[in-house]
């Protein structure tokens, strides 16, 4: 059975192909009821983790804590495979935890859902998965060996806005010219917005660059409410009791989500939060007043697109009118005010899809399915680079290796960058480093993290030790062993490095983000 999965902050959204189509598989939640999704929910109680719908389940008990957005933790600067999080009383790695979510996800596909399975099917659950396409490499990495460890084949790693694309020729052929084939993807869900530039020539896809905020989504727009609403009675959200502030959260995603284009007034339950304590039953405010605080949110994610645009001009022959449209998903996307500005902005080339929450998960499947002449070429989208010295010692420069311009490769054959040198020192100290970009001087830009740091023994007398980051590094040779580093880029987005010591025949090998 061949599916596509987008694991979401807030959803997580599962389809698969049937004859053509590629309808979103329903899960059964604690009443019995079908949902198009499972919550991307953990709880905790009695030191027993519960997972999804289960989770949701415990929402209502004090003595169970309810961690919403998790996939948060991966989406930072710091994260990494032995990154420790704490749920309630439960101390685990951010890795285990995904892991034991998407084997919740697996157990739910077999026994709590409506998928169809063919009697020629081998019990395998092979899978095309998103993450965000500017994903940091550990975030990347960790999804990748998450899934596989719940139990479920991954053919491939898809940036999330680039299988929207998929869904967007699905729906929208009609649109697509030979003078008119350029599609923006924005792709703003529950934790992160992404958005994509999109040649779309047939079946062939190609990614011309990507954009976007690793720490702008839904949730953003939850806490904007939440904000406003208490500052409307006086109370700041931190003087909140902790499950107050999670029931706080949780009513107004609610009553984000029931909002509509003709929706006037937004009310909230203030005593179903705070009991006796609260200065008032309820409190309602206009829905102007929210779109109004929530607009810096809009403009945020409309200005990290806004390079693409320009970019689509060009690739247009500068004709706007050429631009096959804007192609709006995600959760969040569906608030009014987010169509509402990027119309007002760009005109009637906004298309949103009818179903923004499916759309990656049905662009997943249809990158996984039989009708496969569709082709996806995508960019790395991130800078990955190492610090090296400069000057004999004197300074230190970042050496680009793999760019936002990389295509990422094919299955059988990665994209590769070697280099050699004769070492002068006993230790080669590797700073691993990504960004967004590198500007023409040479400094980065956007967002930054620090991949690993590796050293590596260009001295063969410190082969056998596994203590050298601990020694000093030391000029020890003017014309020392010939070090060869060799740069792999996978069809999934991740770099695997290894460094060489050609005199002596020692090697070391890494993959970034583990």
């Amino acid at each position: 059975m061949r599916l596509g999965i987008d694991f979401g902050t807030t959803h997580t959204v599962v389809a698969y192909a049937d004859r053509g189509n590629h309808p979103v598989v329903d899960f059964l939640d604690e009443s019995g009821d079908a949902q198009a999704w499972i919550p991307s929910v953990v709880a905790e109680r009695g030191g027993e983790l519960r997972f999804g719908f289960d989770a949701l389940a415990l929402a209502a008990d004090p003595s169970a804590v309810v961690v919403r957005s998790f996939k948060r933790f991966l989406s930072g600067p710091d994260a990494g495979p032995t990154q420790v999080v704490s749920v309630g009383c439960v101390v685990i790695e951010a890795a285990e935890l995904v892991a034991r979510f998407l084997s919740h996800v697996h157990d739910a596909l077999r026994a709590r859902s409506n998928l169809r399975r063919k009697k020629s099917d081998d019990g395998e659950l092979r899978v095309v998965i998103g993450v965000p396409a500017n994903a940091y490499a550990a975030q990347r990495l960790i999804t990748l060996e998450a899934f596989r460890r719940a139990g479920f084949i991954v053919d491939a790693v898809v940036n999330e806005p680039s299988a929207a694309g998929f869904e967007y020729a699905h729906r929208h052929r009609s649109t697509l010219t030979a003078q008119r084939d350029v599609v923006v993807v924005y792709d703003l869900g529950g934790g992160t917005f992404d958005a994509s530039l999109v040649r779309m020539t047939g079946p062939r896809h190609d990614v011309l660059a990507a954009a976007g905020v690793g720490t702008l989504g839904g949730d953003d727009f939850d806490a904007v409410l939440a904000d406003v609403a208490l500052e409307a009675v006086g109370i700041r959200r931190i003087d909140l009791p902790g499950h107050a502030v999670e029931r706080w959260l949780e009513q107004c995603r609610l009553a984000k989500e029931s909002l509509n284009a003709n929706s006037r007034k937004l009310t909230l339950d203030l005593e179903a939060v705070l009991g006796k304590d609260a200065p008032r039953p309820e409190v309602s405010l206009p829905v102007s007043t929210y779109y109004d605080a929530c607009m810096p949110l809009v403009e945020q994610s409309i200005a990290a697109m806004e390079p693409l645009m320009s970019r689509a001009e060009n690739e247009a022959a500068a004709d706007p009118s050429e631009i096959a449209g804007v192609y709006v998903v995600g959760g969040a996307s569906e608030l009014p005010i987010v169509s509402r500005a990027l119309r007002e902005r760009f005109g009637r080339r906004v298309h949103r899809s009818p179903y923004p929450s499916a759309a990656v998960a049905i662009g997943l499947s249809i990158a996984n399915s039989d009708e496969a002449e569709n082709r996806l070429v995508d960019r790395y989208s991130r800078t990955f680079a190492v610090f090296r010295e400069a000057d004999a010692g004197r300074g230190v420069v970042l050496d680009p290796i793999f760019t936002p311009d990389s295509v990422l490769p094919s299955r059988a054959e990665p994209a590769v960058f070697t280099r050699s040198y004769e070492a002068v020192h006993n230790i080669g100290h590797f700073r691993f480093f990504e960004c967004s970009s590198v500007d023409d001087s040479g400094k980065p830009r956007g967002d930054m993290a620090s991949c690993r740091d590796v050293f590596f023994p260009f001295d063969p007398e410190l082969a056998d030790r596994n203590d050298i980051a601990s020694l000093p590094v030391e000029r020890r040779f003017d014309r020392g062993p010939r070090i060869v580093e060799h740069y792999a880029l996978d069809h999934n987005g991740i770099v695997h490095v290894s460094i060489r010591n050609a005199d002596a025949g020692y090697e070391r090998r890494y993959r970034i983000g583990g």
